[in-house]
């Protein structure tokens, strides 16, 4: 019998009637379910007000649609849903909590409908096209309606972020032009301690998101990175625009940041974001120090090609500073490099070579080893890059040590296209 037959239509609108006869009771167990399982969840009474008329209008509305046959494509999400995600938005309740609801709530109320079907004591092939019909029309209602809460969030989240950032903004760019600071009254005013350690970040989407869940990506990713970097307490974000962000991540005292650590929370939190970090300085002066070393080292990001997932101003520093010139950053890289300064395969080995070469204290055993090549192969390509330029290492090794790294994370812009 197949899942659509009219004796399943009826089986099913029979065992939605019975569990709408204790739609109060069914309510009841799941909303408690969902609270005592997900503690973000948990909260005054006016959000779990909202939270058990969310549960009952999805559950009525579930259960209507069993009741009668209504096609998917005329549902909508139950008011109270809709407002219990903009409440979540506001009260800074991850998205992932409320998804996880959703999936926690439907499995218990389909084992309300499932213990009723069976009650029934139907046949087998009549229970069994009546949980197909069941599962399909449940799952579809929950693949619709989460969808629209999603959106809801996300749309809340980012109206809500910019509301709530416009004064702190304001705040900031005081605090960054270097005014006369209050510290007292600039703390009370962004809810965020200035005498302490600090790292400022600036995280950016490269294209513009579909829809409007940019500046929800951005703090839930500042977030996260905050949490796995152990800030001593909630980082300070302030929304440049729906794909762009300000940040500093709060330390009690100065102490070594797990750039990896950092860099592999961006790789796995968002599959495009893009992130640049200063380093850890000190009070109100380095609150400012660090942003404007982010703010460099988000510059020579954008000029690399390609560009970097995490760029940390620490690593990058000399580099960073000369993007504020590009054109004669490319002619001093020229005239170091000379003919090595050639955007090709053949030019791209040397230089590889050359660089581990002078890191390794021109070592040639230890570069073979690291390049896993024959000690004389290091040997050759050492001896065909000095005849590129025309002098030993040793004569401008420090300008040499410069440009190379300038090529590594910035590429083809500073590269000739041809040897001519």
């Amino acid at each position: 019998m197949a899942g659509g037959s009219p004796v399943a239509a009826k089986h099913l609108s029979v065992v939605a009637s019975n569990v709408a006869a204790h739609i109060s009771e069914v309510s009841r167990d799941v909303r408690e379910l969902l609270i005592a399982e997900i503690p973000q969840l948990r909260g005054d009474e006016i959000i779990l007000n909202i939270l058990k008329s969310s549960v009952e209008e999805n559950i009525a509305a579930m259960l209507h649609l069993f009741e009668n046959d209504m096609p998917l494509e005329n549902i909508e999400g139950p008011a109270s849903a809709l407002d219990y995600a903009r409440r979540l938005a506001q009260r800074n309740v991850p998205i992932s909590a409320l998804i996880r609801a959703y999936r926690i709530g439907h499995c218990r109320f389909l084992q309300w409908c499932l213990d009723e079907l069976h009650r029934q004591r139907a046949d087998e092939d009549v229970s069994a096209a009546t949980t197909r019909r069941m599962l399909e029309a449940s799952f579809g209602y929950i693949d619709r309606v989460s969808e629209r809460v999603i959106e809801v969030y996300q749309l809340e989240r980012d109206r809500w972020l910019l509301n709530q950032t416009a004064v702190r903004a304001g705040r900031v760019r005081e605090i960054l032009a270097e005014r006369q600071v209050d510290t007292d009254w600039a703390e009370s005013a962004l809810g965020y301690r200035l005498r302490r350690h600090h790292i400022g970040m600036v995280i950016w989407l490269p294209e513009r998101p579909h829809g409007d869940e940019g500046l929800s990506r951005l703090d839930r990713l500042t977030n996260e990175i905050a949490e796995e970097l152990k800030c001593c307490s909630k980082p300070l974000f302030v929304a440049r625009d729906e794909t762009l962000s300000w940040s500093w991540l709060p330390f009690g005292s100065h102490h070594a940041v797990p750039w990896d650590v950092l860099s592999s929370t961006v790789e796995d939190g968002d599959p495009t974001a893009r992130a640049a970090v200063g380093d850890v300085e000190p009070g109100v002066e380095g609150f400012r120090r660090t942003h404007r070393q982010a703010l460099h080292a988000q510059e020579l990001a954008m000029a690399a090609s390609p560009s970097a997932r995490v760029t940390v101003y620490a690593q990058v520093a000399p580099i960073a500073l000369m993007c504020a010139d590009i054109d004669d950053t490319r002619a001093w890289v020229w005239s170091v490099l000379g003919p090595l300064a050639v955007d090709d395969e053949h030019c791209a080995r040397l230089r590889e070579t050359l660089q581990l070469f002078l890191a390794t204290g021109c070592s040639y055993t230890a570069t073979a080893s690291r390049q896993i090549l024959h000690k004389n192969t290091v040997q050759y390509r050492i001896r065909k890059a000095e005849e590129a330029m025309g002098h030993p290492l040793h004569e401008r090794r420090t300008d040499l040590e410069v440009a190379l790294l300038a090529v590594q994370y910035l590429g083809s812009p500073l590269l000739r296209t041809s040897r001519s």
